[in-house]
C-alpha cells in the first residue's frame, strides 16, 4: 500500500489411539504431550531504550508526522494464521492490533506520540465488516487529537510499524502489551489442536501436526514392518523428540490404521503414523516451520496416511 504511514514503517524498519491392526506389533497408544515455548519481546513498546535504539515504541519520532494520517482500513478480512489461529486484517491484509493499556469498557486509547508512529491508529472512517465479523462490533473511540480510531469490540485497533507486507505479525506479544486481534477484538489464539492433527502446508501440502501445532517428520531408516523399530538414538533423540503417544481418538484427519504407541528399548514411549515412528524437530521453533523437510536426505514431514512427503521414490 502507497500510504504515509507504510512510507514511515519502512524507515523505521530500515533504521531499527484406537489401533485397527496390530501388525506393527505394538500396545495401543496413551496420552502424551510435548511443550514448545516462546519468546516474548522485552522493553513497554518493544524496542530497546538504549542509545541508537530510537525512542522505545519502535519507530523514530522524527517520523511522526508521517504518520498523523494512517490509511483507512477498508473492508476488513479475517487471515488464518499457523501461529495464531484467526486474526483480523484491514484491506490490504495487514494484521491489526490491541494494547493491553488501553480499555474496552469505556473504549479509551492510551498510545500517543512516539508510540503512535510505532503504533499507527486504525480509522474509524471507512471500515467496513467482512464476512466472519460481526459488524455490530464496529465502533470507534475519539483520541487525544479529536481524530475517530476503530474500535473492535471496544478495543482500539492498530497496525505495526515494523509489518512491512501483509500476513506480517512481527507485533504480537511486543513487550507483553501488544497482541494480534481476533475477529471479536479479543486476542488471537491458536485454537487446541488435536493431539495430532493435518495441516495444509503451502509448500508440502497436508502434512501431520502435533498437538501444538509443530511438524511431525519421519526418518527413513527407521523400520515400520512387523514391528515398529527407531533407529534414532542418543544425540539424535535429542535433535529429534520422539512424538508421545496420544489416543486414536484424539487424532483429527489421520489414517487410523497402524495409528498406535511402541515403547523403544531406551524406554522412551513413542508414537507411530502407519507403525511408522514419528518425531518434531528441534531446529522447528514456532508452528508452521518446517526446517526438518529433507534433512540429511533422511528425514521428512509425514502425509496423513504415514508415506514421506517430498522424499525420492
Amino acid at each position: 500500500m502507497k500510504t504515509s504511514w507504510r512510507s514511515a514503517s519502512l524507515v523505521a524498519s530500515a533504521a531499527a489411539v484406537l489401533a485397527l491392526t496390530t501388525a506393527c506389533g505394538q500396545e495401543n497408544a496413551s496420552t502424551g504431550t510435548q511443550n514448545v515455548g516462546a519468546t516474548a519481546a522485552a522493553g513497554g513498546y518493544g524496542s530497546s531504550t538504549t542509545a541508537g535504539a530510537g525512542n522505545g515504541y519502535g519507530a523514530d519520532s522524527k517520523d511522526q508526522s508521517a504518520a498523523a494520517k494512517p490509511e483507512a482500513a477498508g473492508k476488513l478480512t479475517v487471515a488464518e494464521s499457523v501461529k495464531l489461529g484467526k486474526v483480523l486484517t484491514d484491506g490490504a491484509g495487514f494484521t491489526l492490533y490491541r494494547f493491553d493499556k488501553d480499555t474496552a469498557e469505556p473504549p479509551k486509547s492510551s498510545c500517543d506520540g512516539a508510540c503512535a508512529t510505532a503504533w499507527p491508529p486504525v480509522p474509524a472512517e471507512g471500515a467496513e465488516a467482512a464476512t466472519g465479523i460481526d459488524k455490530a462490533l464496529l465502533g470507534e473511540v475519539t483520541r487525544s487529537d479529536g481524530s475517530k480510531q476503530l474500535t473492535i469490540g471496544g478495543w482500539p485497533m492498530y497496525r505495526y510499524a515494523k509489518d512491512t507486507k501483509a500476513g506480517d505479525t512481527n507485533g504480537q506479544n511486543v513487550g507483553g502489551t501488544w497482541f494480534a486481534s481476533a475477529p471479536d477484538g479479543k486476542k488471537a489464539t491458536l485454537a487446541a489442536l488435536p493431539g495430532l492433527s493435518v495441516r495444509k502446508d503451502p509448500k508440502l501440502g497436508d502434512i501431520v501436526v502435533d498437538k501444538n501445532g509443530m511438524t511431525v517428520y519421519r526418518f527413513m531408516k527407521d523400520q515400520a514392518w512387523p514391528v515398529s523399530k527407531s533407529a534414532c538414538t542418543g544425540a539424535c533423540l535429542e535433535k529429534w523428540p520422539a512424538v508421545a503417544p496420544v489416543p486414536a481418538s484424539d487424532t483429527k484427519g489421520v489414517q487410523k490404521k497402524g495409528l498406535m504407541g511402541f515403547t523403544r528399548p531406551d524406554g522412551v514411549k513413542q508414537m507411530t503414523v502407519n507403525c511408522w515412528p514419528i518425531y518434531t524437530f528441534s531446529g522447528d521453533s514456532a508452528p508452521g516451520d518446517t526446517n526438518g523437510q529433507g534433512v540429511g536426505g533422511t528425514w521428512y514431514a509425514v502425509s496423513p496416511d504415514g508415506k514421506p512427503v517430498g522424499a525420492a521414490k
